[in-house]
């Protein structure tokens, strides 16, 4: 029952995502004015691939610097113990 629950809840998550996405491409279409900076991590392992441009990549540098520190501490604890 909790399976089904977080099956069809993350479903709905996704799908109000493509629904964000296509309505802020109508209003970006539809002459909205502004600058469009963005950043993203993509983690293979404890190796982080950085992108972006502006403040976004470069909140995405550290919080990929956190997530790579946090994989290798949890790594060498499940290691030892």
């Amino acid at each position: 029952m909790k399976g089904e629950i977080l099956i069809g809840s993350g479903i709905i998550l996704i799908l109000i995502g493509f629904l964000l996405v296509f309505v802020g491409s109508l209003i970006a279409a539809s002459g909205g004015e502004g600058e469009v900076e963005g950043g993203g991590v993509i983690m293979i392992g404890p190796i982080p691939i950085i992108f972006g441009t502006g403040r976004g990549a470069t909140l995405a540098a550290v919080l990929a610097i956190i997530l790579m520190v946090l994989w290798i501490v949890g790594a060498l604890l499940l290691r030892r113990g």
